[in-house]
C-alpha cells in the first residue's frame, strides 16, 4: 500500500525534472547557437583587414619651410611689378603711337600748307614778273629820249626793276639820254646787284 502512494508522487517530479533539465539545454544549444549565427560577420572585419592593409597609403602634405614660403612671396611680388611694368610699357607705346599719328598730320598738314603756299608765292611771282615784263615792253617801245624824261623822275626802286629786265641795246640810249647824276648812281646799283645789269627783255 505504501509503494502505490509513493509510485504516483514521483511521477510527478520526475517530469517537472525533465522539462526543467529539457529547457536548461535549450538556452545552452540557443547561446551556442548565436555565437555561430553571428559569426560570418564578425570575421569579414577580420578577413578585410588584409585588403585595406594592401592599399597604398596617401603621402602626407609637404611642410613649407620660411625659406620656401618667403621664396614664394618674393615670386608672387616679381610677378606683379612684372605685369605692372607691362601695363606700364604698354600705356606708353599707345601714348607714343597716339603722339605719332597726331606728328605725322602735323607734317602732312605742313606739308600741305608748304605746298600751298609756293604756289601762291610762285603765282604771286608770275604776277609781279607779268606786271615789270609789262612796264619793260612798254619803255622799250618809247622813244630813247621820251623813257629817259621819264626815268629820271623815277624811284631807283623802279629804274633797278625795269632796266635790269630790259635790253642791253634797248637799254643803253636810253643810260644814255638821262640826266648824268641819275644815269650814275642807277649805272652803281645796277653794278651791285648779283648777276650784274644783265637785262632779260628783248
Amino acid at each position: 500500500m505504501l509503494r502505490r502512494l509513493s509510485l504516483p508522487r514521483l511521477l510527478p517530479l520526475t517530469i517537472i525534472l525533465m522539462a526543467a533539465l529539457l529547457g536548461v539545454k535549450s538556452v545552452a544549444l540557443v547561446r551556442a547557437a548565436a555565437p555561430a549565427a553571428s559569426g560570418a560577420p564578425v570575421a569579414a572585419p577580420a578577413a578585410a583587414a588584409p585588403s585595406q592593409a594592401a592599399l597604398p597609403a596617401c603621402p602626407p602634405a609637404p611642410v613649407e619651410s620660411p625659406a620656401e614660403r618667403q621664396l614664394l612671396l618674393d615670386l608672387h611680388q616679381r610677378s606683379a611689378l612684372i605685369e605692372q611694368r607691362a601695363a606700364a610699357l604698354d600705356l606708353r607705346e599707345s601714348v607714343l603711337k597716339a603722339a605719332e599719328k597726331e606728328l605725322a598730320g602735323r607734317v602732312a598738314e605742313l606739308a600741305s600748307l608748304q605746298k600751298k603756299l609756293a604756289a601762291e608765292s610762285a603765282a604771286q611771282q608770275q604776277q609781279n614778273d607779268a606786271k615789270w615784263q609789262a612796264l619793260v615792253q612798254l619803255y622799250q617801245n618809247m622813244q630813247p629820249r621820251s623813257a629817259a624824261a621819264i626815268f629820271d623822275g623815277l624811284p631807283m626802286a623802279v629804274l633797278l626793276g625795269v632796266m635790269r629786265r630790259m635790253n642791253e641795246r634797248k637799254a643803253a640810249p636810253i643810260l644814255a639820254a638821262m640826266q648824268p647824276d641819275k644815269a650814275r648812281a642807277l649805272t652803281a646799283r645796277l653794278a651791285a646787284l648779283p648777276g650784274g645789269a644783265g637785262g632779260g627783255g628783248t
